[in-house]
């Protein structure tokens, strides 16, 4: 009888130690995933994200409905925040980056976890979305050249001027965002640096305008969410932790949320100037220099 117990616990272990993978996987760019890999990846999502982004990554699981923003929805296949060209698919390198330092200001912490738990569940997070990952038409994203930041810490100050004037006259990151500036000084960097301003400005100027998205709700289509993108002076930013990581996300923009690649449409050192603008404007949170930037920038409306 004991004999019998211990072949069918054994049977039972054996079994369970297969995993629900008998069969590896093959995704874009030829990369071939053992079944051992996907049964560890998922025995790691099980642990760590199922509460959030369901069991069947579908972004609806027991925790959801507490998070704001949602977990993503896996099975769309869309994903923010790769640091990839053309806004195309996230590499392994932008996963791991991504659970490993998690994304400011969201139920997504970063995962004190090893990068072969990393790159196992990576590879099963891809079987959500097999319309994606497992179109062996599709090809694997090339991710963003960082180029060399013109301007460094010597021409700091320079930098963060002209960034601010790029950002209100060249790029108009205040169509999403918000405008930072006063009419009075846009005319005068617009002279200085050869950039058109306006006569006048918007009535929600200074307002952080909703933004529709290309991500829907679970497995309901039809609902698309919307956001709110970030005033720069008070709200994290998901992705950033560095001047670097403003550069990058300017040049590799965010899928599926209306925020653009900038390269090729503006130059480099534009670029870069936006960042170091950017940068500036997040130094300034929870301290006087805010407080009387808004006090300027309401004198500024009358």
């Amino acid at each position: 009888m004991k004999k019998e117990a211990l072949l069918l616990i054994s049977l039972f272990l054996f079994s369970c130690s297969k995993g629900d993978f008998k069969e590896g996987k093959t995704f874009i760019g030829n990369q071939h995933v053992t079944a051992d890999t996907l049964n560890l990846g998922k025995q790691v999502y099980t642990e760590y994200c199922m509460a959030c982004h369901g069991a069947k990554g579908d972004g609806n699981g027991p925790a959801a409905k507490g998070s704001v923003p949602p977990p993503r929805n896996f099975t769309q296949g869309l994903y923010k925040f790769g640091w990839v060209k053309n806004s195309g698919l996230p590499t392994d390198e932008d996963f791991k980056r991504i659970i490993q330092k998690g994304l400011h200001g969201t139920a997504m912490f970063p995962w004190d976890i090893s990068d072969d738990q990393t790159y196992a569940v990576t590879q099963y997070i891809k079987t959500f979305a097999p319309q994606v990952w497992e179109n062996l038409d599709n090809e694997p994203s090339e991710p963003i050249e960082v180029r060399k930041d013109p301007f460094t810490i010597a021409r700091k100050d320079f930098a963060i001027k002209k960034g601010k004037a790029v950002y209100h006259l060249v790029a108009n990151c205040q169509s999403c965002h918000r405008g930072y500036a006063t009419l009075s000084e846009l005319k005068a960097l617009g002279k200085e640096f050869g950039y058109d301003a306006p006569e006048e400005l918007s009535s929600d100027y200074y307002e952080v305008k909703i933004q529709e998205s290309e991500f829907y709700f679970h497995d309901d289509k039809e609902r698309l969410a919307k956001y709110l993108p970030p005033d720069f002076t008070w709200h994290e930013l998901r992705s950033i932790n560095s001047l670097e990581d403003i550069y990058k996300r300017l040049v590799s923009g965010i899928t599926g949320a209306g925020m653009p690649v900038w390269r090729d449409v503006i130059e480099d050192d534009e670029i870069w100037a936006t960042a170091y603008y950017v940068q500036s404007l997040r130094e300034i949170k929870d301290k006087p220099e805010r407080k009387e930037l808004m006090r300027k920038l309401e004198e500024g409306k009358k």
